[in-house]
């Protein structure tokens, strides 16, 4: 089956971001830093990275300063020019350049299904991919670009997905999903369930962050009743996307974290702080050292 290029992706972004309360009550959750960069920089480079051109980023209310790190800061260019800094000038300007970025509101807070639905005259007639705004991912790969070798293998939609204890499975979803013949890391997927209860589950793997789907997606989600939460979940679309067309699973090679929640940021600056050239052998030094106390 001849598959189309995927060349677009959305960011859902307009979340409150309640767990990070108090401090994304002033600052876009998506713009907490890791390290030098905010969280929202990880994700456009990823799909970047991944071949993807042109991203749409669904945002809310108070949520402008998305769209300025996004773009040429004269000012910052003129003082920096002016010390000498062009290096930094050149960064700041790849930055913005990485791919086209636009701009989209979700004016009513109605779920994840209800943003995507947002992108539908942006996506058109073309495959997409979607990255969750709050889960990061540190891969050797980018996962948008594993899931578009995987779309392009089996020509159906993908899902990144990973095992998930038991226990855990009702903050995600559950996938009903039988292994490829041919593949060690991908599943054949016809249905998934959101949120289950103990006894719903299909398997213990769960999407996390990161799906590639084709426009077929947006009649379903047209007609998807509110679920979970009271909210238009992407999963319910989903699932009945798959019992029609099937979905692809793929386990996919990173670390996740969940830059939503405290404890997922907090380790997302650990790992970065131990890399980053600036800090990485003072701040390695200084963990032991504090560790020892």
């Amino acid at each position: 089956m001849k598959v189309k290029q995927v060349r677009k992706a959305i960011i859902p972004a307009a979340g409150l971001g309640t767990r990070m309360l108090p401090i994304s009550r002033a600052v876009p959750k998506e713009m907490l830093p890791i390290m030098d960069v905010p969280a929202l920089y990880y994700l456009v480079k990823e799909a970047a990275d991944s071949g993807i051109t042109d991203i749409l980023i669904i945002t809310g209310r108070d949520k402008t300063a998305m769209e300025e790190f996004f773009d040429y800061s004269p000012e910052y260019d003129e003082v920096l020019t002016r010390k000498g800094r062009t290096e930094d000038v050149q960064m700041m300007h790849e930055i913005c350049d990485m791919a086209n970025i636009y701009f989209l509101r979700q004016k009513q807070p109605k779920g994840l299904g209800h943003a995507v639905l947002r992108a539908k005259d942006f996506v058109g007639d073309e495959p997409f991919a979607i990255l969750y705004g709050d889960d990061i991912i540190f891969s050797k790969k980018p996962v948008v670009k594993q899931l578009i070798d995987t779309y392009e293998k089996y020509g159906l939609s993908a899902v990144g997905v990973k095992e998930v204890p038991t226990e855990q499975l009702a903050k995600y979803c559950s996938m009903k999903a039988e292994k490829m013949e041919d593949s060690d890391d991908e599943y054949y997927v016809d249905d998934m369930i959101e949120k289950p209860k103990p006894g719903e589950e299909f398997s213990n793997l769960a999407i996390l962050g990161r799906v590639l789907l084709t426009p077929e997606i947006f009649p379903i989600l047209e007609n998807t009743e509110p679920g979970a939460g009271g909210e238009i979940q992407l999963t319910d679309a989903m699932a009945k996307y798959a019992r029609t067309f099937g979905v692809t699973a793929k386990i996919f090679e990173g670390d996740r974290y969940d830059i939503g929640s405290k404890l997922g940021f907090a380790k997302a600056n650990f790992v970065k702080a131990l890399e980053h050239p600036e800090t990485r052998d003072e701040f390695a030094e200084f963990v032991k050292e504090y560790l020892e106390k």
